[in-house]
Parts: C-alpha cells; sequence; structure tokens
C-alpha cells in the first residue's frame, strides 16, 4: 500500500512514487455535461427519467451506462498509455442501497474499480464527488442549488457513515491509494469545514489506518491555506486548478495560449508562479500536494491548450506535485474540459442542434435507440485526442 513520508508518497518498500493519471468522471457520478446537456443535478435527470419510463427501466438505462462508459478494457488502455493512477469520483447514492442492506447497487462498479486497478498495476483514488446534500451549490455536487451537507447535521452524520462504510470495505485493497474526502467544497465557514474533516479522519481511520486521505481545499479545491494541519501522519492536501477559467473552460472563445492580451495574461511563468504557491504551503507543512483536477477543453491544438497541458504537467513535476487529468473521456461540447478521449458524432440522443440534447433526450428515445445508445459510450467509439495525450506523457 501506499503512505506519505513527509512531503512523498513512497510505496511499501519505501520508494518515492509519483501519482500521474486520470479521471473517470461521469461513470459513477453522471455529470450533464459530460453527456452533452445543460448541467443540472444527476438525481433531478432520473427524477425526470423515471417520472416518464418507470423505475424498472431506470434501473436498466442505469446499469447499461456503468457497464458500457468505463470497462476493464479502460483500465487496461490507462496502463498501457504510461498512467500509474485513477481518480474515481463517485455519487454517495452508488452506495446508499448496499448500506441500507437492500442490495449492492452501484457499489459493484467501486468493486470493479478497484479489482480491475489491482489486476492492472494502477492505484484508484475514491473520491466522494456528491455528499448527502451536497457540499457545493453546483450540478457536480448533485446539488439542487443548495449546499445542505452544511446547515443539515443530519447529513453529516450520513457522510460520515458512507466513509465508515466504505473505508470498512477497502481497508485492505492494495491497489486502493486512499479516499477524497470531500470534492470542492464551498462554504464561508473554515472552522466548520476543518471541524468536519476532522471527523472524517477520525471514522474512517476508526476502520483503516492505512490508506492515504486527500483532503481538499476550500471553494471549489482552490484555498488548501484555511485548512488545519490535522493530526494524522498519512494525508495528502488536494487542490484543483483550471487557470485561467475563461481559457481552459472555453467560456471566451478565441483566446489562445499563451494569453498575452491587454485582459488576459497567462504563461508558463504565471503558472508556476500560481502552482508555486501550493507547492510551498506543502513543503512547510510536510505533507505531499496533488492536484486532483486540471484540464482544457480541446480545440484540435489550434489554440495552445496542448501548449498549456504541456506547461502544467512539466511545471507539476518539477515541483513534486501528483496529478491526475479531467477527464478521461466525454461527449464532444463547446464548453468545459472534454477529455483525453472525446465523442464526435452526432446521432439523434446527442443532438448537438438542440433545441433538445444529450441526456434530455434518454427518456424519449431509450426504447428504441438503447443498444445503439450503449455500444456508443464505449471509449473504441470515442477519439483519442493525441496532442492533450503527449502533454500529459
Amino acid at each position: 500500500m501506499l503512505k506519505t513520508n513527509k512531503t512523498h508518497i513512497v510505496d511499501e518498500k519505501g520508494n518515492p512514487v509519483q501519482l500521474r493519471g486520470v479521471n473517470f468522471g461521469g461513470w459513477l457520478m453522471m455529470e450533464a455535461y459530460i453527456l452533452h446537456a445543460p448541467n443540472y443535478a444527476e438525481h433531478l435527470f432520473k427524477k425526470k427519467f423515471a417520472q416518464v419510463l418507470g423505475e424498472d427501466v431506470l434501473a436498466e438505462f442505469e446499469c447499461a451506462f456503468r457497464d458500457n462508459f468505463i470497462q476493464e478494457e479502460d483500465f487496461k488502455n490507462i496502463k498501457k498509455l504510461g498512467f500509474n493512477c485513477i481518480r474515481v469520483p463517485f455519487n454517495y447514492r452508488v452506495v446508499a442501497p448496499a448500506m441500507s442492506g437492500k442490495d449492492r447497487g452501484g457499489l459493484k462498479y467501486l468493486d470493479l474499480a478497484v479489482e480491475w486497478a489491482e489486476k492492472y498495476g494502477i492505484w484508484v483514488i475514491l473520491d466522494l464527488h456528491a455528499a448527502p446534500g451536497s457540499q457545493n451549490h453546483d450540478w457536480h455536487s448533485d446539488s439542487d442549488g443548495r449546499a445542505k451537507l452544511w446547515t443539515h447535521r443530519s447529513n453529516q452524520k450520513k457522510t460520515l457513515a458512507v466513509w465508515e462504510f466504505v473505508a470498512n470495505r477497502y481497508k485492505d485493497c492494495k491497489s486502493v491509494a486512499g479516499y477524497d474526502l470531500l470534492n470542492e467544497s464551498v462554504l464561508e465557514d473554515t472552522a466548520l469545514l476543518n471541524k468536519f474533516y476532522k471527523e472524517i479522519i477520525k471514522t474512517i481511520r476508526s476502520v483503516d489506518k492505512n490508506h492515504i486521505l486527500f483532503i481538499e481545499g476550500n471553494k471549489w479545491a482552490t484555498n488548501i491555506a484555511c485548512l488545519d494541519e490535522f493530526e494524522d501522519d498519512n494525508y495528502v492536501l488536494s487542490i484543483h486548478s483550471y487557470e485561467p477559467l475563461h481559457f481552459t473552460f472555453h467560456f471566451e472563445p478565441g483566446l489562445r495560449y499563451p494569453l498575452k492580451s491587454l485582459n488576459y495574461k497567462c504563461d508558463r511563468s504565471t503558472l508556476a508562479k500560481h502552482l508555486k504557491q501550493y507547492a510551498d504551503i506543502g513543503r512547510k507543512r510536510q505533507v505531499p500536494l496533488y492536484n486532483g483536477e486540471f484540464g482544457v477543453h480541446y480545440r484540435e491544438g489550434f489554440y495552445g491548450e496542448d501548449l498549456w497541458v504541456l506547461d502544467m504537467v512539466s511545471i507539476m513535476n518539477d515541483l513534486g506535485i501528483h496529478w491526475t487529468y479531467w477527464t478521461y473521456k466525454a461527449i464532444k461540447n463547446s464548453v468545459f474540459p472534454d477529455g483525453l478521449y472525446s465523442y464526435y458524432p452526432n446521432p439523434v440522443w446527442v443532438n448537438r442542434m438542440g433545441p433538445v440534447s444529450g441526456w434530455d433526450t434518454f427518456s424519449r428515445l431509450w426504447k428504441e435507440h438503447k443498444n445503439a445508445k450503449a455500444l456508443s459510450w464505449r471509449t473504441q467509439e470515442f477519439k483519442l485526442n493525441k496532442e492533450i495525450l503527449n502533454g500529459l506523457k
């Protein structure tokens, strides 16, 4: 198993390890844009789907999606491409049925992730991307617009129960690098954030003293200076970095990296200064630093996005920052980081011309197109964005 040794992550023999890999975004935490749709909460999409076709068909859809979007072949592919780590974002609803004793639900896919990772010599980071009540107000925490994890103690207790269950299940698994406690928390009360982190740490350590804890900063994992120094000898500070957002998310078309306009300036030195501030905190506190998410909207390399990736990776390697790229795959969209692999065709269930597109078409088209749709979710139907891969390697 991996563990931390001051500012390093090391293997069982004490050899330094640098984690470098990708996120399996969209698989066990469905984000609308990854399936080409306006961003809103996963549970609201599923509620609408079930209202049209019923709960049984919803269950059929969920299995078909999970069985095809990520498969064993993808783990083999990650290893072949030269990466050694996969961050697996999951919704707490994936494990909730098993916790209540009803059935394994989506938990079997977490089990498969751990099993396949071990088979191909890859480490996985289990990332609680959507906690009960939601830890931020955005769609990617399965939120309805409110962060009720911080306003309802009952949701905090449920989150502790989720981590106790997950940590107890995987406590002896060597392919698990560790647990990412909360993805991108957003709240003004940093004292509450630190207090709750300490509760999660205590809960996990009551059943699992082996695995690394990945502790993200506040404000979408951009502020780690506000975090306490935790009484644990096996944790990592985690950031997310998409700077500059208007370029990486393609919010303003036409921007080219390096950015040299009067309004926007960003080059390698800017990125190095940005990342060094985090690395300095890690060194001062003598804990490793991990960039769990960074990524860019791909434009065939015409706007310097491949150079941005190359600069980010080389800087992080120089600073000793561990990293996983966001994300492994996505249906090609016009905004947001869209993956190492992109899906470019435009079948009726993508329907880029609108007015209804992506997963908003699924309930209407499922019965007629479910087999073709399921096959389209497989990675072999996606195109490798080679310039992004070259930058990552």
